[in-house]
């Protein structure tokens, strides 16, 4: 009986995300009273706090302890990641990036959305542009591909051109001969 209120509660939270959020947390709160180890329960719980109310490091306990709980659950991964990068936990994140990508069921194209969006923050544009494009060869939606191609081009704008040998021997020679 009490794993059927558990399911309903959730249910009634995952319904109400994002849109009422009074009747989330009060159907989260039900929830984890009735299954405190339920790891998509902490998992919305961690949203909650990370998209909602920006507590990211309540929401980094929260991603955390469902983890914990169920290492195998694919959808808590880009929730955790993108909460670390907005959290400016880098090297927190990428550790957990290499983990999820060995993680069966995991949406790889995001995840290497999520690493492309880690290496622009991290100033390494190359490497951004590289994992962007690894991740629109796992993708699987138009719409996603489309948004990865955005990024691409946005990333692009960041490199900067090297100077050419050529333009670099002409400036040579005009400050010789001055």
């Amino acid at each position: 009986m009490e794993n059927n209120l558990h399911n309903n509660y959730l249910f009634k939270a995952l319904d109400a995300y994002p849109y009422v959020l009074e009747e989330t947390l009060e159907a989260l709160h039900y929830a984890l009273s009735y299954n405190p180890k339920d790891a998509q329960a902490l998992c919305l719980m961690g949203r909650v706090y990370s998209e909602q109310l920006s507590d990211y490091q309540t929401a980094k306990q929260y991603f955390a302890e469902a983890v914990a709980q169920h290492m195998e659950m694919p959808k808590t991964y880009p929730f955790y990641i993108q909460t670390l990068l907005w959290n400016d936990d880098y090297d927190e994140a990428e550790k957990l990036i290499a983990f999820a990508l060995t993680i069966k069921g995991v949406d790889k194209g995001l995840i290497e959305l999520l690493q492309g969006i880690l290496f622009e923050k991290q100033d390494n544009y190359k490497a951004a542009v590289k994992a962007f494009k690894s991740a629109n060869k796992t993708a699987t939606s138009n719409c996603f591909i489309d948004y990865v191609n955005n990024e691409i081009s946005r990333v692009k704008k960041k490199i900067k051109p090297k100077k050419s040998n050529r333009k670099k021997r002409k400036s040579n020679k005009k400050r010789k001969r001055k």
